[in-house]
C-alpha cells in the first residue's frame, strides 16, 4: 500500500514538471520582448537620415549681425549672420529661419577724399542647420558707391575763386592771395567732408544671397 501511494506521488510530481515546461511565456515575458523589438525597430527606423537637396539658384536672406562699412572693414574679414526666412524644398524646411551663417569681406574699399568710388563685397562661407555646419557657396552682394571727384574740382575752385573775391574786396593785391589761400583751405574741407561718404550694412540689415552650388543636408 505504501509503495503504491509513493508511486502515485512520484508520477504525479513528473506530470507537474511537465505541464511546468511546455507553459508557453508569461504575458510580463512576451510584453518586455515585444516592447524590446518595438523599440528596436523604432529606433531603427529614426536613426535612418535623408538628404534633402536645395537647389542651385535658392535665395537664403541673412540679417547681419553686426555692421560692415567699406571704410572699416577689410578684404578677408569675417561677419555673422542669423537666416531671416526659412528656406523649404517642397514642404519641408530645410534651413529654419533663426540657422546661423557666417560669411567673408571679399572687398572692401573706402571712398576716396576727393575722387575713387567705394566698394563693398561679401558672401556667405557657411550655414549651422541643427547643430551640423555646411559650407556653401554664394553670389556676392556687390555695393558700389561713384566716387565725386568732378563734384570736388567744383567746390575746390568754387571756394578758391570765393576766397580771392573776398581777399580783393578787402584791399586787393597781397589781401586777394590771402583770400584765395583761405578759401581754397575752405573748399578742400568741405569737399572732404561732403565727398567722403561710405556704404555701411547696418547691424539687422537684411542680405540675399543666391546658392551657386547645389547643398545637400540631412534630415
Amino acid at each position: 500500500m505504501r509503495l503504491r501511494y509513493a508511486a502515485l506521488l512520484l508520477l504525479m510530481a513528473v506530470l507537474a514538471i511537465i505541464v511546468g515546461c511546455g507553459k508557453p511565456p508569461s504575458e510580463d515575458s512576451n510584453n518586455t520582448d515585444t516592447s524590446s523589438k518595438s523599440s528596436s525597430s523604432s529606433g531603427g527606423l529614426f536613426s535612418r537620415s535623408t538628404t534633402v537637396t536645395v537647389p542651385e539658384g535658392t535665395s537664403i536672406v541673412v540679417r547681419l549681425d553686426q555692421a560692415i562699412s567699406s571704410k572699416t572693414n577689410h578684404s578677408g574679414d569675417t561677419f555673422t549672420a542669423t537666416v531671416a526666412q526659412p528656406v523649404s524644398v517642397g514642404d519641408k524646411v530645410v534651413i529654419p529661419e533663426g540657422a546661423t551663417a557666417t560669411g567673408t569681406v571679399v572687398e572692401a574699399k573706402a571712398r576716396g577724399h576727393f575722387k575713387g568710388a567705394a566698394i563693398l563685397k561679401i558672401v556667405l562661407n557657411s550655414v549651422t542647420i541643427r547643430n551640423t555646419n555646411y559650407d556653401v557657396e554664394t553670389s556676392a552682394d556687390t555695393r558700389y558707391m561713384k566716387g565725386k571727384g568732378k563734384r570736388t574740382a567744383v567746390v575746390i575752385g568754387g571756394g578758391a575763386g570765393l576766397g580771392a573775391l573776398i581777399g580783393g574786396l578787402a584791399g586787393g593785391g597781397k589781401g586777394a592771395l590771402i583770400g584765395a589761400g583761405a578759401g581754397a583751405a575752405a573748399g578742400t574741407a568741405g569737399a572732404a567732408f561732403t565727398g567722403n561718404k561710405d556704404i555701411v550694412l547696418g547691424a539687422e540689415q537684411a542680405v540675399t544671397f543666391r546658392l551657386l552650388k547645389a547643398l545637400d543636408v540631412k534630415m
